[in-house]
């Protein structure tokens, strides 16, 4: 992964409405095998970089958010092209509005960000070969254990941000 300071890059959809810039490099960047990634994506896997949201800036149209069923019950707003309705990124429920999942495929240059690790691979496709030296876990992950410590700091940071979201997403129930 390019060090923070040297990132910058665009991205968005087909149809070039939405466009996007990640203004920093990504926290972490997931290779997921579960099958609700498989089926959401039509693909054997979904790679997502998980990265602040206000290191996002929006160059294009705004995404609409789409809500949709995630395997946790608690959902996803995916964020699509209002045109063409490609997804650009998600926001899961733990993180809600402050991490974005920026669909890696997405980007005007994904050779930048291949996965850091690969996660519920327990079902994944039986073709789909793992490379060696990219760590890898039947299910998910103990951050603290994966994440570079720069990350964990990023994090640690806007964590306030993800607990005031859960805690009026608590209230508002």
């Amino acid at each position: 992964m390019l060090p923070s300071a040297a990132f910058l890059i665009e991205g968005g959809c087909d149809c070039r409405a939405v466009r996007y810039r990640m203004e920093s490099a990504p926290l972490y960047v997931h290779c997921c095998h579960c099958r609700w990634c498989q089926r959401e994506s039509g693909s054997a896997f979904a790679l997502n970089a998980l990265i602040e949201a206000d290191r996002v800036a929006n160059l294009g149209e705004p995404p609409e958010q789409v809500n949709t069923p995630s395997q946790s019950g608690a959902g996803q707003l995916i964020a699509r092209c209002p045109k063409c309705k490609v997804a650009v990124w998600s926001h899961y429920a733990g993180a809600g509005p402050v991490v974005k999942f920026v669909r890696v495929g997405t980007l005007d240059n994904p050779d930048l960000l291949p996965p850091d690790i690969h996660i519920f691979t327990a079902s994944k496709q039986p073709w789909v070969v793992l490379p060696a030296g990219v760590p890898s876990v039947p299910e998910y992950y103990e951050r603290e254990r994966y994440w570079p410590q720069e990350s964990l700091e990023r994090r640690q940071a806007v964590l306030p941000l993800i607990e005031a979201y859960q805690a009026a997403k608590a209230g508002g129930r």
